[in-house]
């Protein structure tokens, strides 16, 4: 956007420029209240990098944001898509972020996002111009980058932003060759299960022990149920005797958690899965699995089913804790969470589907080699 200023007076004029970006403050349609992403104005400055404001604080004027700088951008952030001023480096500009009251006709109020660049008195008969970038469109992150280096971050990754962007370049260079977006997420869960063999092999080896004394440990706890002390004492002495360290099957999972964690972010946050197909019924691996219908306002599918399935399975193939109440937890919170599931984008419950099968495979695979027949472990309640 070029703006031309041209002073046809007789005397020298102070000129400003004025930019601002203005949007309500509703919740977005269809916004899940299973998982959100950032909605709201955000700032990127070479002193304080990229900020992001919630409406909420925009609102209470309780801001820390660089009143001024000259550089980077204000943007309205919202998932999938983000709009944007971008002016020259080193064009000094006010920044300010407000709420503006519009009366009874929307739920919320309106909040305006405002760069004021002021610029040297243009001299009578005298005209300046200057150019000023405004971006709307979709978060695609190497378009955004290439616009100014610093607004491809408006792409929420949450707090995994280190781990998320390599994982999105992956993700990207694997539909380059795959074509197909539902493909490459199966893709590049079998190679960050692969980066893992090792690790998950560990923790699949420790729980095939754990399953072995299984048995053990509960007569153990049958006869000593009215002496809990020396319960623990004759627990640990199983443990050391059997050479079993019962956080051995945590801990290898545990430090994979941030990598799935990230994962879980690109998926949600790229633009590219919208209207993206699959397979068969999977025509937006963006939106809710509907297959089977919606149900009572709920949407029920194919793929939250299997998911559900799978997550059955594996938790089954788990050895049961001693302790009657985690046992009941081990599967209390699993289905929970299968639940959670049903309102989620397809290509986040393609993620987990493929995630659950290879780990099965690899648990069952290491059990039997270890002499241990895989069991299943059904709940009790």
């Amino acid at each position: 956007v070029v703006h031309d200023i041209v002073n046809t007076s007789s005397q020298d004029i102070p000129a400003q420029l004025y930019f601002q970006l203005v949007r309500d403050g509703n919740k977005l349609a269809g916004e899940s209240a299973f998982y959100s992403t950032f909605t709201g104005p955000a700032i990127y400055t070479e002193a304080k990098k990229y900020q992001k404001v919630e409406f909420a604080d925009v609102k209470k004027k309780n801001m820390d944001i660089e009143k001024q700088s000259s550089t980077g951008y204000v943007a309205m952030v919202q998932h999938y898509f983000a709009s944007a001023w971008v002016l020259p480096d080193g064009l000094m500009r006010n920044i300010s972020m407000d709420a503006v009251d519009i009366g009874e006709r929307m739920a919320d109020c309106c909040y305006r996002a405002t760069l004021i660049a002021p610029l040297e008195p243009i001299a009578a008969g005298k005209s300046k111009s200057v150019s000023a970038t405004l971006f709307a469109g979709p978060q695609e992150e190497h378009e955004l980058e290439a616009v100014y280096p610093g607004l491809e971050l408006v792409k929420d990754y949450g707090w995994l932003t280190i781990l998320a962007k390599p994982l999105y370049w992956l993700l990207h260079k694997l539909n380059n060759l795959l074509d197909n977006w539902g493909w490459s997420i199966v893709a590049l869960v079998v190679l960050i299960k692969a980066a893992f063999y090792w690790l998950n092999a560990h923790a699949y080896k420790s729980m095939a022990k754990m399953k072995a004394i299984n048995p053990k440990i509960m007569d153990m706890r049958e006869r000593l149920k009215d002496n809990p002390q020396q319960m623990q004492v004759e627990m640990m002495k199983i443990y050391r005797e059997e050479k079993v360290n019962p956080l051995g099957g945590c801990l290898p999972i545990a430090i994979q958690i941030p990598v799935f964690i990230a994962l879980y972010w690109v998926l949600l946050s790229t633009v590219e899965m919208r209207n993206a197909p699959w397979v068969l019924w999977i025509h937006d691996l963006a939106a809710p699995d509907t297959s089977l219908g919606v149900w009572f306002g709920v949407p029920v599918g194919i793929l939250p089913i299997v998911m559900t399935l799978t997550t059955v399975l594996q938790t089954a193939l788990n050895p049961a804790p001693p302790d009657p109440m985690q046992a009941k937890l081990m599967w209390i919170m699993p289905l929970a969470f299968s639940v959670m599931f049903f309102f989620f984008p397809s290509g986040l419950v393609l993620y987990w589907i493929t995630n659950n099968v290879l780990s099965i495979a690899q648990q069952w695979v290491i059990n039997t080699r270890m002499g241990v027949p895989p069991q299943f472990n059904l709940p009790k309640f």
